[in-house]
């Protein structure tokens, strides 16, 4: 089914389909609010969607005015969505469908976030909010319908998931985890059933990280003590939302002397996993003796395992999606017909009240009773009669010909001829 007449809706962005954890963190925009006050000159209406694995600009406005506009902002080879196709990854993405771990729960609360942000920074239009809300429905929709997110994981239990794969099972380690939002708290829940001997948790808000580390049975500890619980952990995860690193390669390989063994001289192994975005640990980190470092992009690997038992709900979702786009477009199509039909319906009510004042002009009388009646029977015969004709033209608007409309109601009220042939009368 085609889009309606004048709807234009336009996605551009990376994501881990397209581009590294590199490109991806290249890609951001450090200040939303900024960046969101320079599109809304440009756009009818503008959303920004950024988690750790995608950044996505949303846009009531044509797709060259998109691109037009991001090469601006210094941005390049990013994805393009437009119309239906906008609509469709839209979907597919409030479904988990296109996650890089896929059926995750996260996306529903970052593109709830995503519209939040707008609406307080002016930027909310009142088709994207239709369309952002409807996919945010259809996303709750395919979990409720299908067992897409039965067992799956999010990126913060992969983080886990990776570690373990990594170093062996993960009873009686030493944990650090560094930071303390959501994304911390999916890897602390993540780690509860580890049966570790300690679990650390730092912020850069003490009180963020007491309250993490209570609810885990975990301890919190400050970012000033971060390097020594370096010193003391097996396992790093991090995932701050800071803007610059927050584990610097000079203070982590100064750590990593006072992990050295006695005889060997070697510092014992230390495994990172930064799913941070843009990244905590700063570039190079990995070239440090002892150090084991992964980033969001050995993820992959996770979710390929864990893919092949959801291909079959993944579909499912995948169906779902397409039934909900067929029947969204349907009540779009059915929106725009809404001009077309009101020409129809003042036409109607002109000859209507035209003919009603003649015919008490005719029978020459004040009789409010019969005044009364002659009003009703000519409003309830003008309904009758542009019935069917009414219906017709809502079905061709449904169906995204807004042409065949407009020329039924053409030959209504004007007289033309419908022709068979698009252009011609």
């Amino acid at each position: 089914m085609s889009t309606p007449e004048g709807f234009c809706i336009a996605i551009a962005g990376v994501s881990h389909h397209t581009a590294d954890v590199k490109s991806i963190e290249a890609f951001r925009f450090d200040d939303e609010p900024a960046f969101l006050a320079a599109a809304k000159e440009a756009f009818c209406g503008v959303l920004i969607l950024q988690t750790c694995n995608r950044v996505e600009v949303i846009v009531e406005g044509a797709p060259e005015e998109l691109k037009a506009f991001l090469v601006r902002q210094g941005r390049s080879g990013f994805f393009m969505h437009e119309d239906t196709g906008a609509l469709r990854h839209l979907f597919s993405l409030a479904s988990g469908i296109d996650s890089m771990i896929v059926g995750e729960d996260q996306i529903i609360g970052q593109l709830k976030k995503a519209l939040g942000d707008g609406h307080e920074a002016g930027t909310v239009s009142p088709l994207l909010e239709h369309c952002v809300t409807k996919a945010i429905h259809v996303g709750i929709e395919v979990r409720k319908r299908t067992m897409i997110n039965r067992g799956a994981v999010s990126i913060g239990s992969a983080a886990v998931q990776l570690a373990e794969a990594e170093i062996g099972s993960l009873e009686g380690k030493h944990i650090l985890v560094v930071g303390s939002g959501e994304m911390g708290l999916l890897v602390a829940q993540a780690l509860g059933a580890k049966k570790l001997t300690a679990m650390y948790v730092a912020n850069r808000t003490y009180g963020r990280a007491v309250i993490l580390a209570d609810k885990i049975g975990g301890k919190a500890v400050r970012l000033s003590e971060l390097y020594h619980y370096i010193t003391l952990s097996d396992v790093v995860i991090s995932c701050t939302s800071a803007p610059h690193p927050v584990i610097k390669k000079a203070e982590l390989a100064h750590a990593m002397k006072d992990r050295c063994w006695p005889v060997e001289g070697h510092p014992r192994p230390l495994l990172i996993v930064d799913i941070a975005q843009p990244r905590d640990v700063e570039e190079g980190a990995d070239s440090i003796d002892g150090v084991r470092l992964f980033t969001i992009d050995n993820l992959r690997l996770i979710n390929e395992q864990t893919m092949s038992s959801r291909k079959a709900e993944a579909q499912r979702a995948h169906d779902f999606v397409e039934a909900e786009l067929f029947i969204f477009l349907k009540h779009l199509n059915r929106r725009s017909a809404d001009d077309v039909l009101g020409a129809l319906h003042t036409w109607s009510e002109s000859v209507r009240i035209k003919e009603r004042d003649r015919a008490l002009a005719r029978l020459g009388t004040a009789d409010p009773k019969a005044a009364a009646v002659i009003d009703d029977l000519t409003r309830v015969l003008a309904k009758k009669l542009i019935t069917d004709v009414t219906f017709s033209i809502r079905a061709s608007a449904e169906e995204g010909d807004i042409e065949t409309a407009r020329a039924l109601v053409r030959a209504v009220t004007e007289g033309e001829r419908v022709s068979p042939n698009p252009g011609s009368k």
